[in-house]
C-alpha cells in the first residue's frame, strides 16, 4: 500500500489528471428503449477543474505568556492532528507553525491557513492566542528564495522545537 499526501502523483509521473465522476443535469434515469425512437448521441462540453497547487505556509500566533510545557504539547498535539506540519518553532508568548498546504489557489490556500488555529484550539488544547503574521508562498518562490540564500532555511528538524 503507497502512503502519500492525497493528490500527490505518484513516483516516477510528471503530472497526474484528476477527473470527476458525477451525474450531471443531462443524466436521464429513465431511458427511452432503443427502438422507440432515434436518440442522437448528448455531447457536453469537458469540464475544466483548476489544478491545485502546493503552497509554502508561516502562521505567526501571540498571546499572553503561558508555560512551556503546554505550549510545547498542543504543537505536537497539533502536528499529529495535522499531518502535514512541517516545524513549530514556540516560546512561552508567541510560536511559528510552517507546513506545506495543497490548494486550488493563494486565497484557499490563506483561507484553510487562517482557519487552522482556531479550528484545533480546542481538540489541542492551543493557548488562547491569536494570528499576527501569515505569509503563503507557492512552491517555486520558496525554493527560488532557499535557492538564493532568503528566507527561513528549508525545515530541516521536522517536527515541534523551542526558539
Amino acid at each position: 500500500m503507497r502512503r502519500a499526501r492525497p493528490g500527490a502523483p505518484p513516483r516516477g509521473t510528471a503530472s497526474r489528471a484528476l477527473t470527476s465522476v458525477g451525474s450531471g443535469a443531462d443524466l436521464d434515469r429513465n431511458p427511452l428503449p432503443a427502438d422507440t425512437a432515434a436518440q442522437e448521441p448528448v455531447t457536453t462540453a469537458k469540464e475544466e477543474f483548476p489544478q491545485s497547487k502546493l503552497w509554502h505556509i508561516t502562521l505567526s500566533v501571540s498571546g499572553t505568556e503561558t508555560p512551556l510545557g503546554e505550549v510545547r504539547r498542543g504543537l505536537e498535539q497539533l502536528a499529529h492532528d495535522h499531518p502535514f506540519l512541517l516545524t513549530s518553532r514556540y516560546a512561552n508568548d508567541h510560536a511559528e507553525i510552517r507546513y506545506w498546504e495543497e490548494a486550488r489557489d493563494l486565497h484557499d490556500a490563506a483561507a484553510v491557513a487562517l482557519r487552522l488555529w482556531g479550528e484545533h484550539r480546542s481538540s489541542a488544547q492551543l493557548p488562547p492566542w491569536e494570528i499576527v503574521g501569515l505569509e503563503v508562498i507557492d512552491r517555486e518562490t520558496y525554493h527560488l528564495r532557499i535557492a538564493e540564500g532568503y528566507g527561513p532555511p528549508p525545515a530541516a528538524p521536522v517536527g515541534v522545537h523551542p526558539y
